[in-house]
Formats: structure tokens, sequence, C-alpha cells
């Protein structure tokens, strides 16, 4: 039997080069202190956060939640290339009401964040549960 044909999505982003970036309709200005990298941090917590809320919700649950991120760029031992070698994603988070079964919600969503499957150094996560 074929397996069944996994859904694509795509994404596009328009950058200026100084500090506006288009993705759509919406527009953003980049702050000028912000490198790439603190832009892959932030996205890593965005998606984190997205897909927790969206394992939560099918779940019958809300969430609150914020996150910090802090990461480590340096020359990789295996290749010689500056890049990411250590990462960490530490979150403050609330459920109402509190889920029967909060790990498997919390695997969820680090397993399902198409950032952090990206990584070549796996995300360490630290969650935070009030």
């Amino acid at each position: 039997m074929a397996e069944p044909r996994a859904r694509v999505f795509e994404y596009e982003v328009a950058y200026d080069g100084t500090s506006v970036a288009t993705a759509g309709e919406a527009t953003v200005e980049v702050p000028p202190s912000w490198s790439p990298e603190h832009l892959v941090l932030a996205g890593l917590l965005d998606c984190s956060l997205t897909s927790l809320r969206y394992h939560a919700r099918q779940a019958g649950v809300e969430v609150t939640a914020s996150g910090e991120a802090s990461g480590t760029v340096t020359r990789r031992v295996e290749d010689g290339r500056f890049a990411f070698v250590d990462v960490e994603a530490r979150f403050e988070v609330r459920f109402d009401p509190a889920p029967e079964d909060r790990e498997s919600l919390l695997e969820l969503a680090e397993r399902d964040c198409f950032v952090g499957a990206s990584l070549t150094a796996p995300p360490r996560y630290v969650w935070n549960v009030a």
C-alpha cells in the first residue's frame, strides 16, 4: 500500500537588507540590534508555543505561555563551520484546566516544532508549568 502524501508547507519572506521584512500582507521592522541568530531563537520560541497551543486545543485545554531562548554559536567539531552548537528554550506555562497528561502535551510540542526539528543542535526544552 502506498504511503499517504505528506502535507507541504511553503513560506516566503522578503527582506530589504536593512530592517523591513514582509510576509504576505504583513510587514515588520526588525530591530537593528537583532542578528539573524536572534531571529532563529525567536522563531524556535514561537514555533514551540504554536505547537503547544495546537496540541492543547486538541485536548480541550487552554494555554497561557511565554518563553526565553539562548544559544551558543561556534565552530562545530564535525565540520569546522560556525553554527548553533547549543540551544535551550525555557517556558513558563499555565494550563486551564490542568491536562491529565501534561508530559505528553509538552513532548508533542517539542516534537512538532518545525524550527526545533530543523536545527542541527537539538534544542533542550525546559518547561516550568504553574
